[in-house]
């Protein structure tokens, strides 16, 4: 053979294709937040069913890639991928005020839910499948507990808020609260999902013989609760004397027209007159309270010399002329501490000319000319565009008005009308009421009426102000208290203690609604004891997390001893 003989080259094979193998886990991932999405408001009432099933491609997902050995780092991938896709799906619509804005709250809020799927993996991974599942609920509602109290909080996809919009199956929320929701649906996702995929070696769910029975636990899960709710709404009759009220809906874009500076801003004059004449249309001599929008005076307002400004002379001079009616608007305040700086809030702002204080966006109350003005500082601060720590400020999203850094108030406040002693108001601004906890302490202090005041314009016509305003009928349910509800941009309306919406105001209108609420003054059981399934599930977290930790410490002792 000649040296410069050419040897053969080995035959290599074409890459292999991907099968349906490899797309699965994604194609699960897709599935579950499809599911999530699918049945959250405000799509139709009957799809929130579809989240009682929605988490079972992802516990699917998960013993798929755990039977196949794959690393933790990898099903968190696939937790994350799937919790990313529910947010996008779900809160798209934050980006419609600020692109950066939308997308940190889609990738930081998956990213913080996913510790949730972490923890379950590791305590499955330690403990088996039987405590390891069981961990799952107990860890993720433990994560919304807290996301209802930290500084980063945004509990807008609370699982039990799903169930908004078909109110009428979590009528007993007025005994655990929307986090009971959250249970639920945790519950039948794991029972349907060990009847249908829980042992290798079981029956399929369709075949004769004794593996049919796994499907009588799922199914007694959901129609147990549905039965009981059915009941309670059915039963159920409107408590406390009644009230007439006016809701207004000024409707004044906030990017165009709100706020100073903006391209067609309305003059704060001109404003103020649109409130008073639709406000003037709704009027009855049985009219006993008014509730204007959230910043409906942005001006800033210095609370200490609030009576010596114009415009609320010319309130005063109003509610002059009628003098029955109470009048609750939002505005924006600044509230001083002096120059001394331990007398000041941790939040509080410098100047040279005014020493120490807090903007704030307030709700203020103005009754009879003798009573002074109240005010109630909005207290659950939206992340990102009011509630910022100071090493965040850089990160504000500006939605007109005072933003980043707000101050607060470490209580609730209650505002009594002075014409009608049964008639006090919560005045909760905006984001809120999507907080039942912090609802439910107005109610321990006396409140016979939650008044929503809120501006829901900075979304569009986006899923992002209707469902806001079904979370409103949830907060009824835990309450018992009727909802009056007064929106810039819409929806403004009136929701009764079964949480059904009895009125609502059309979208970017100028609006006046009126409506005769019911004042309770009985407490519910979630009033009274507050999140006790969100606080247990706190409790056996840590614990869990603890055996956790110490089941991994001694497993790699032993690995270690036995090399």
């Amino acid at each position: 053979m000649s040296n410069n003989a050419t040897l053969p080259q080995p035959v290599t094979a074409p890459p292999a294709a991907k099968g349906w193998a490899y797309w699965l886990p994604s194609l699960l991932a897709l599935l579950s937040a499809t599911l999530l999405w699918a049945g959250w408001p405000v799509n139709p009432a009957p799809l929130a069913l579809l989240l009682l099933v929605a988490w079972v491609p992802y516990l699917l997902l998960e013993q798929h890639l755990t039977r196949q050995g794959a690393s933790g780092w990898k099903v968190w991938r696939y937790g994350y991928l799937t919790l990313m896709l529910w947010n996008l799906f779900t809160t798209y619509w934050v980006s419609f005020s600020t692109l950066g804005g939308g997308i940190a709250a889609v990738v930081c809020n998956a990213l913080m839910m996913s510790a949730a799927l972490a923890a379950f993996y590791h305590t499955k991974k330690r403990f088996g499948p039987t405590l390891g599942y069981l961990s799952l609920p107990i860890y993720w509602i433990a994560f919304e507990q807290l996301h209802l109290h930290w500084f980063l909080t945004w509990p807008w996809l609370t699982l039990g808020n799903g169930f908004a919009t078909a109110n009428q199956w979590v009528q007993w929320y007025e005994y655990t609260g929307f986090l009971g929701g959250s249970l639920w649906i945790w519950a039948v996702n794991l029972l349907v999902f060990w009847a249908w995929f829980g042992g290798e070696k079981a029956a399929p769910p369709w075949s004769f013989g004794p593996a049919r029975w796994r499907w009588v636990a799922p199914v007694l899960a959901v129609v147990i609760p549905v039965s009981i709710s059915l009941g309670i709404g059915r039963n159920y009759q409107e408590k406390g004397p009644e009230a007439e009220v006016v809701v207004v809906q000024p409707n004044l874009d906030p990017f165009l027209e709100k706020f100073e500076g903006a391209p067609n801003f309305v003059p704060y004059d001109q404003q103020l007159a649109r409130m008073m004449t639709l406000t003037e249309q709704q009027l009855t001599p049985q009219t006993r309270l008014v509730l204007w929008p959230e910043t409906s005076l942005d001006e800033t307002y210095f609370e200490s010399n609030i009576e010596t400004y114009p415009r609320i002379r010319q309130l005063r001079q109003w509610l002059g002329t009628h003098p029955d009616i109470d009048l609750v608007t939002g505005l924006t305040t600044v509230g001083q501490y002096g120059p001394d700086k331990a007398q000041a809030s941790p939040t509080a702002r410098f100047r040279d000319d005014m020493g120490y204080y807090d903007l704030f966006n307030a709700a203020l109350h103005l009754g009879r000319p003798t009573d002074p003005a109240a005010f109630y500082h909005k207290s659950r601060l939206v992340p990102g565009v009011e509630g910022v720590p100071p090493w965040l400020s850089m990160f504000v999203i500006d939605l007109g008005g005072s933003a980043g850094g707000l101050g607060s108030q470490p209580e609730r406040a209650v505002f009594e009308a002075a014409a009608a002693p049964a008639l006090r108001v919560a005045p909760v601004i905006c984001y809120e009421s999507v907080y039942g906890d912090f609802v439910a302490d107005y109610v321990t202090k006396g409140a016979t009426l939650i008044g929503i005041i809120t501006n829901d314009g900075w979304w569009s016509d986006s899923p992002g102000h209707k469902q806001h305003l079904q979370y409103a009928t949830l907060r009824a349910i835990e309450t018992r208290r009727d909802v009056a509800r007064s929106a810039n941009t819409g929806i403004s309306g009136f929701i009764n203690q079964k949480g059904e919406i009895t009125q609502q105001s059309g979208w970017w209108v100028p609006a006046a609604l009126r409506g005769t609420v019911h004042l309770n003054t009985e407490l519910t059981f979630y009033v009274r004891y507050g999140e006790l399934i969100g606080i247990s599930c706190q409790v056996l977290a840590v614990l869990l997390l603890i055996g956790t930790v110490a089941a991994a410490v001694l497993g790699r002792k032993r690995a270690v001893e036995a090399a």
